[in-house]
């Protein structure tokens, strides 16, 4: 992209400029606009919720993010230079943008650490990681993601008997192992006791910072315990954004949640 890209922003060091941005994106199935002109600008560092009925385009975010869907319209650009409409999700993984479904798929017949060695190696050629011996680098950073997802004292558990939060957290670990810019996470707390929400929310916002994270929700009081900065999707375009006690107050975001 050239520098006289008229939304670029001049002279601005990269970890200054957006990490994800947006702009009059636009996407219909079937004559019906699932993403009606929208734009989002997320910063390098940002922990962002986003809230929304059933309908209103969440998904189809998130499918334009990680190149599995190609926007009819709009721009989507990564740190200002990088196309995202002409990458595949393989690329945008690559790139640095994990994405993490609601239901969790962990390796249920290995051990946590196990997840996250795999997880770590999946980077790794298959010839590279056929005589890849388990370093102490790795033996290291196994132990940091544990640490961070809170299952230090689970490391020798089969994650199949983990609980669904649990599951949920080396979910998030395993993401974590490829070292991504930008986090998606969709809908963490469905499914989950209190305790675990609100270790989730805990969890995504000590995450945050070194990269952005995007979460995706319905529970309300998840999204208050992420403190964050909270964009309102309604029929595919923003319908409101600012912290939760602001948007919650608003007449057209109580209309739209009413009778959910």
């Amino acid at each position: 992209m050239s520098a006289h890209h008229p939304h670029a922003i001049g002279g601005l060091p990269p970890e200054e400029l957006p990490q994800l941005y947006l702009n009059g994106v636009s996407r219909a199935f079937e004559g019906f606009k699932a993403i009606n002109n929208l734009s989002l600008v997320i910063e390098p560092g940002e922990l962002r919720a986003v809230i929304g009925p059933n309908g209103a385009g969440k998904t189809t975010m998130m499918d334009i993010i990680t190149g599995k869907t190609r926007p009819d319209t709009g721009e989507v650009l990564w740190q200002q230079t990088v196309d995202l409409t002409k990458l595949d999700e393989a690329d945008t993984a690559r790139l640095g943008i994990g994405r993490k479904f609601q239901k969790p798929t962990v390796f249920e017949s290995h051990t946590v650490a196990d997840n996250l060695a795999l997880a770590i190696k999946a980077d790794r050629s298959p010839w590279a990681t056929l005589f890849h011996r388990a370093d102490v680098a790795e033996a290291a950073r196994i132990d940091e993601l544990l640490g961070i997802i809170r299952l230090g004292d689970k490391r020798h558990r089969m994650a199949g008997d983990l609980s669904h939060g649990q599951k949920q957290w080396l979910e998030i670990g395993m993401l974590l192992a490829q070292d991504p810019q930008l986090l998606l996470v969709d809908e963490p707390a469905a499914g989950m006791t209190d305790a675990e929400t609100m270790l989730t929310a805990d969890l995504l916002k000590s995450i945050a910072g070194e990269r952005s994270v995007i979460v995706v929700e319905h529970d309300m009081e998840f999204v208050r315990a992420l403190g964050c900065k909270v964009t309102v999707l309604h029929q595919g375009s923003v319908l409101a954004e600012g912290n939760l006690e602001m948007v919650s107050a608003m007449p057209e975001v109580i209309e739209v949640y009413l009778g959910r």
